[in-house]
């Protein structure tokens, strides 16, 4: 499988608008000069969310038969009922740091990073176009929604920080269409599609048991699946080039040891000044710990906080 997975992945970026994060290195673990944080971050977010669609499309299906089997006879992993919870817990350590995942259906602000506000149980963002996507669904299923008003002005901020059109009454809206069931369903589903569906799949064709599944989620959750250097997918192929997956024999330690290294690397490329905490003492001890199936009991740290689950 190692011939044709790899030539697949490689002509992904091909197939789709690749990222134009010009102000950085284009390779992350070489350094470089630091970019215009302000703007660079935003150009980046931006095709992140539109230059994915090829790469989310191959992920979501377009792999051929022969993977179809694989996942076929792979065991649930992160997708069972009870590991899905555990990744939502781990992921909400770090988005909002909480284990109540559920408590971030409402959670909205601007968080500074130049993706206008960011929302919601995954982080969407005003400024990635995966808030306005999700918007625009649940606008088209419930079109009486509090949202749908403000729809002209999403599409006006896509790809910038701006909140023209959008204040004041916009985290209000918010806030009280997630206390409405079918607000907090369109957010699992599109979380499910964009995230953690396309993610799981991924690390289950490249051999990765529960905790890789974790580390290729929380990537795509954080970095978005852009193709581009720090994207989801641009960072998976790099690993693959530099280590081999379970899937083409090599050891599943040192690829995600490799990946983590790549990840760690394109946040500091995003803000030389970001807190790593997520990787180093969350994702990354568990991996020294050899806990390649996310066994409980566990206990990581994020920006100096402990979390435990029994």
């Amino acid at each position: 499988m190692k011939p044709a997975r790899l030539l697949l992945a490689a002509a992904v970026p091909v197939l789709v608008t690749a990222s134009v994060y010009l102000l950085a290195s284009e390779d992350p673990d070489a350094g470089g000069a630091g970019p215009d944080l302000s703007s660079a971050y935003r150009s980046q977010a931006a095709e992140d969310a539109k230059g994915a669609e090829g790469a989310k499309a191959w992920a979501e299906g377009g792999a051929g038969a022969a993977d179809a089997d694989v996942l076929a006879d792979a065991p649930p992993g992160l997708a069972a009922p009870a590991e899905k919870d555990l990744a939502q817990q781990l992921v909400a350590s770090a988005e909002n740091s909480t284990l109540d995942w559920r408590s971030a259906y409402a959670y909205i602000e601007d968080i500074g990073d130049g993706q206008g506000y960011t929302a919601g149980i995954i982080g969407f963002c005003t400024g990635t176009d995966d808030l306005l996507t999700l918007v625009e669904g649940y606008t088209k299923a419930h079109p009486d929604n509090r949202l749908a008003k403000y729809l002209p002005a999403l599409r006006a901020v896509d790809g910038t920080d701006s909140h023209e059109g959008l204040d004041p009454g916009f985290t209000a809206a918010w806030k009280a269409e997630a206390e409405v069931p079918a607000f907090r369903k369109a957010q699992d589903t599109a979380r499910d599609r964009v995230y953690f569906d396309p993610a799981v799949r991924l690390a289950k064709l490249d051999g990765l048991g529960a905790l890789g599944q974790f580390v290729y989620y929380d990537a795509m959750v954080f970095h978005g699946p852009g193709t581009g250097p720090t994207g989801f997918y641009g960072m998976r192929l790099r690993a693959l080039e530099k280590a081999g997956s379970p899937t083409e024999g090599g050891s599943e330690k040192t690829y995600l040891d490799t990946f983590l290294d790549i990840r760690r690397a394109a946040m500091k490329t995003r803000d030389p000044d970001i807190d790593t905490s997520r990787v180093d003492t969350a994702q990354r001890r568990f991996l020294d710990e050899g806990n390649l199936g996310l066994r409980r009991p566990l206990e990581w740290q994020v920006y100096g906080e402990t979390f435990k689950v029994p």
